[in-house]
């Protein structure tokens, strides 16, 4: 008979690499926020550097990589790896701009119009009867809503906070007073059919 507890005493854990799509820009912005935050709590000490903290971090956000594995291939704990990545996503959301703030400086640009579209962020289906408002009929996947505002050339100047995928692109634009902030500005914008509803009576220079 196999003894299977002594099989999993002297089995060793194995780890592989796998290619990060990100730019080193990227890994040294996210990586240049963590020492800044860290010097201004006055807390310089970390089981590991900022910069190795930085590609953890993004690759559980981009490849949604499970926690424990991450944690088990960089010898911490599980529960250290979530504190990264809650102080990190912390960090960069508090670099994002108000959406009158963005307008204003679309302005100040010489900017005149404004591209608006929604997009779902696909994520894996979670168990659980509240996973189900992050199915999008539309996409036929569980995601998660967002809706974006760029520049005439299509550069981002602002995205809003996630919504559940089954969110609607209309909703969501209400909701965040896109409209109202679009006549404050004097800027027009510019949308595909699905919401020309409420772009039509948007201001146009």
């Amino acid at each position: 008979m196999t003894n299977t507890k002594e099989f999993a005493e002297d089995t060793c854990p194995l780890t592989y690499r796998c290619r990060l799509p990100l730019s080193t820009r990227t890994v040294n912005h996210l990586a240049g926020l963590l020492r800044r935050h860290l010097k201004t709590i006055r807390s310089r000490w970390r089981l590991l550097p900022p910069g190795k903290i930085a590609v953890i971090v993004l690759a559980v956000l981009r490849h949604d990589q499970r926690l424990a594995d991450m944690a088990c291939g960089n010898n911490v704990s599980e529960s250290t790896v979530r504190r990264w990545r809650d102080e990190l996503i912390g960090l960069l959301a508090a670099q994002a701009p108000r959406l009158d703030r963005a307008l204003k400086e679309v302005v100040k640009q010489g900017g005149e119009v404004v591209l608006i579209d929604g997009t779902l962020i696909r994520t894996q289906r979670r168990t659980g009867k509240a996973d189900r408002r992050n199915y999008s009929g539309k996409h036929r996947s569980h995601g998660l809503h967002f809706l974006a505002l760029t520049d005439e050339i299509g550069r981002l100047i602002w995205i809003s906070a996630a919504r559940p995928g089954r969110t609607h692109y209309n909703t969501a634009a209400r909701h965040d007073h896109i409209l109202a902030h679009l006549r404050a500005s004097g800027l027009g914008a510019l949308a595909d059919l699905g919401s020309a509803a409420w772009t039509t009576t948007s201001s146009t220079p």
